[in-house]
């Protein structure tokens, strides 16, 4: 009797424990899926924070318990395995189509740059920014109520001569622009690029392009690498852009996309390429601009930037 109460005692004991070792083997599973759920997730949504979309748990083919008891730990477990398996691959074929419409997009972006390069050798005016020569160092220390804004200096092209050689001179601004850049107050912190980015932006705002972009490229120059890099290249674009320049604003727009997809300014730069993109007539690619922002930005989209998209859109005529 003794003996038969111990080989029923050893064969409970080992149900028990290849029960735990399944237990435990699918924890590791559950553990392993939600681990790798959450890293395609990060690269469906760059700008989603960390959050982490929870699966419905809930087996579609299977009938709700009528009370906890009934459903075991293991049968749990499974449920989940199979619903996170499922979502996985939901997403990772997400990744997979967001990766190829941004191929598609990079590539027809390349070739309107060679069609705008080769086009600008023909006739069209340079997009060139003011020389050294124009940006003023020192300034006062407060902007006079009424400080005079000259119109902006332009630059006529010049014609097209095949034995010619190219005309290494460029427009000087006048004294009174000069004199109105000298009134925008340059900060001076200590923080070089904060610095830097700070006066850029004053100067946009005041309307004088060509020296904001002179002033951020060269912030940018030194601080590739800036945390706020992303706020500094996303102005830069917005100087060129409202400069009349889309073609190089398109580019500094999607570098700064392409760089930092999780920059703060990321998704501001994929509306602005579609702005700038629209204004050379690439409605088309515009509008898969527009696509892109709400597939990885959606939160974004449907948020501070909802209005703009919308009105982006409209004037694209995006379907």
């Amino acid at each position: 009797m003794n003996f038969r109460l111990a080989l029923l005692s050893g064969a409970a004991f080992a149900l028990s424990a290849s029960a735990v070792a399944q237990d435990a083997n699918i924890d590791g599973r559950v553990g392993k899926l939600e681990r790798e759920m959450r890293a395609v997730q990060r690269q469906v949504f760059p700008a989603g924070a960390g959050k982490f979309i929870a699966p419905d748990i809930q087996s579609p083919t299977t009938a709700k318990p009528e009370t906890p008891s009934t459903t075991s730990a293991t049968s749990d477990l499974l449920v989940r395995v199979d619903a996170l398996e499922a979502q996985l691959a939901t997403l990772t074929g997400q990744v997979e189509q967001q990766g190829n419409n941004m191929r598609g997009l990079e590539a027809r972006l390349k070739i309107l740059e060679a069609q705008l390069a080769t086009a600008q050798l023909a006739s069209a005016p340079q997009e060139t920014a003011v020389p050294a020569t124009a940006q003023v160092t020192t300034a006062p220390s407060v902007l006079p109520a009424a400080a005079p804004v000259p119109a902006a200096v332009t630059v006529k092209p010049r014609p097209v001569v095949a034995a010619a050689k190219p005309v290494a001179s460029a427009a000087k601004p006048s004294a009174a622009r000069v004199a109105a850049v000298a009134a925008i107050e340059r900060p001076a912190t200590g923080d070089a690029f904060e610095d830097g980015y700070t006066y850029g932006f004053r100067l946009w705002e005041a309307k004088f392009y060509p020296e904001a972009q002179a002033t951020l490229e060269e912030t940018l120059k030194t601080y590739p690498k800036h945390r706020r890099a992303s706020f500094l290249r996303n102005l830069l674009g917005r100087a060129w852009l409202d400069d009349k320049k889309p073609a190089t604003a398109v580019k500094i727009f999607y570098d700064n996309y392409k760089a930092d997809p999780r920059g703060e300014r990321a998704p501001d730069s994929l509306f602005f390429l579609g702005s700038a993109l629209t204004d050379l007539g690439k409605t088309a690619e515009a509008c898969e601009a527009y696509g892109e922002l709400t597939r990885a930005y959606p939160d974004v989209a449907s948020g501070r930037l909802a209005d703009r998209v919308t009105a982006g859109k409209t004037r694209a005529k995006c379907k």
